[in-house]
């Protein structure tokens, strides 16, 4: 790929900073912006780049695209002004905090015609690309059941709970393997050290008929990230916290009815190999090639919205 794309990163965070370092690493990287001077002013030496406001970031013709990787309540409108002054986006998950503004960002990539992604990285890696492909070739049979744990310990954000901050990786997923946004929705929470929920519980149902649900935790004592499906033929896991050679399992547990009622088998798991990759880098670079090409990104905004629309509808509010 020929990288001659220019893109800034507004966000000098934690994740702002992977997105500046990949960028650079990819020769993309034009620009670094952040409302605390030093963070911007860190980045910027630390990669070889300007430090820009926001207006003279809009401003620069030579830029091309910006990844926001700011608090999510500031997604939306910042993401909004550069597809008005006619920058390609990709905003990192959520794109906002309550649908009617991620109905707006999408409105506004909409009326720009420029590339506007969500930045949903999980359904980049390679583990989870094997088991679409897997589940998409009828490898499980007929889809029945859907459930995601992604549990640990921190991080405690001041604004967003467990299930704005942690459950959007899952249901990016979960809305590739259906392809369809669920029509059932019931959250449920537990907010233990503050106001915020700690644990969150989302329990879903799909016009297909498929059932899911995602549990999310930061208040936990050992870490999960574990994605499963459940099949008519097969079984199958992810799960990111294990090694290479172990985050993708199959299980071809067998299961029948007889005289006696139903009946279980259970066999060894059979482990899928996958390519060792950097989900971060083929996010960047899919952003990259659309907006050389025109072709559509694999995650684009439209993503960001129905996750946020599900959020929603599952929160649940706690006093204070």
């Amino acid at each position: 790929m020929n990288y001659k794309t220019k893109i800034a990163v507004v966000g000098c965070g934690y994740w702002g900073t992977n997105h500046a370092r990949t960028l650079s690493e990819l020769g993309a990287l034009s620009a670094v912006s952040d409302l605390n001077s030093d963070s911007a002013n860190q980045a910027a030496e630390k990669f070889n780049v300007p430090a820009k406001n926001l207006d003279e970031i809009l401003a620069d013709e030579q830029i091309d695209g910006i990844v926001f990787a700011l608090p999510p309540h500031l997604h939306a409108q910042n993401a909004i002004l550069a597809l008005e002054a006619d920058k390609h986006v990709l905003i990192e998950k959520p794109i906002a905090l309550n649908t009617k503004d991620a109905q707006s960002v999408v409105d506004a990539a909409n009326a720009s015609g420029k590339v506007a992604m969500t930045g949903h990285i999980l359904r980049y890696h390679s583990a989870f690309e094997k088991m679409l492909a897997m589940f998409k070739a009828g490898d499980l049979g007929e889809l029945q059941y859907i459930h995601s744990h992604r549990v640990g310990l921190g991080k405690f954000h001041p604004k967003n709970d467990a299930l704005w901050d942690i459950a959007p990786h899952d249901l990016s997923l979960i809305l590739a393997i259906t392809g369809e946004a669920p029509n059932r929705i019931h959250g449920e929470g537990a907010a233990a050290l503050n106001h915020l929920s700690d644990f969150a519980h989302l329990h879903l149902g799909f016009p297909s008929g498929v059932k899911a649900h995602v549990l999310t935790s930061r208040l936990n004592p050992y870490r999960e990230r574990r994605l499963t499906l459940v099949g008519s033929k097969a079984m199958m896991s992810f799960d990111d916290a294990l090694p290479w050679d172990q985050k993708l399992a199959l299980y071809k547990h067998k299961v029948w009815q007889d005289d006696m009622g139903w009946q279980s088998e259970m066999v060894e798991p059979e482990y899928i190999a996958v390519e060792q990759s950097m989900p971060l880098t083929a996010e960047l670079e899919d952003f990259i090639n659309a907006i050389q090409t025109g072709a559509t990104p694999k995650v684009t905004i439209q993503d960001g919205l129905e996750v946020v629309k599900i959020l929603e509808a599952g929160t649940v509010q706690h006093k204070h």
